[in-house]
């Protein structure tokens, strides 16, 4: 293999990388989704779960929508993102489980 190749990613190994924002050094969490445009197979967005209020027996804060633009660098273990402001937020929506 030349140099330069690096191995391709798989979603799987996303979930398992923290978010963080350079701008801040906030640690945002890990990622637990991804949209993507189904018309070209482009990724949109990372998607990192809200913080758990009161230990998570309150509920969750909306969920981080960190633009695939703003993704600044992928490591090993972390995904740099340069948000000028704090990233959008977004309900998750409740859809029903489909066996």
């Amino acid at each position: 293999m030349g140099e330069g190749y690096t191995m391709p990613c798989l979603f799987s190994e996303l979930r398992n990388k923290e978010v963080i924002d350079l701008r801040t050094g906030a640690r945002l969490g890990y990622v637990c989704d991804a949209e993507y445009d189904p018309n070209d197979g482009k990724l949109l967005s990372l998607i990192v779960p809200g913080q758990g209020r009161a230990g998570g027996l309150l509920g969750r804060e909306d969920d981080y929508v960190i633009p695939w633009c703003k993704i600044s660098r992928l490591g090993g273990d972390i995904i740099l993102v340069d948000m000028e402001t704090e990233p959008p937020r977004r309900r998750r929506e409740k859809r029903p489980f489909l066996y």
